[in-house]
């Protein structure tokens, strides 16, 4: 279950650091348009804004959610052994 749990994660704060980002990028863009006087590309905003930071987020969750997981897993374990042993 470890794998599944690292993999969900990892796509759920991928989606949404994608999102937030996307959403971010979209209103700066907007808002140089408007100081600009021109009508902006929002297509930037996926390709320079959001990809690029939804790959950075993804990475990072993986490693943060890697590193979590197995920490638990060992904690469990450990846990396990002394109740174990205390019978």
């Amino acid at each position: 279950m470890i794998p599944a749990r690292i993999v969900l994660v990892t796509f759920l704060l991928t989606l949404l650091g994608f999102a937030g980002s996307l959403l971010l990028g979209i209103l700066a863009l907007a808002i140089q348009g408007v100081i600009r006087g021109v009508r902006p590309d929002m297509t930037l905003a996926y390709r320079h804004i959001a990809l690029p930071v939804a790959a950075f987020i993804s990475v990072i969750a993986a490693i943060g959610v890697t590193v979590t997981e197995i920490r638990d897993y060992r904690q469990s374990k450990a846990l396990a052994g002394i109740a174990r042993r205390s019978r």
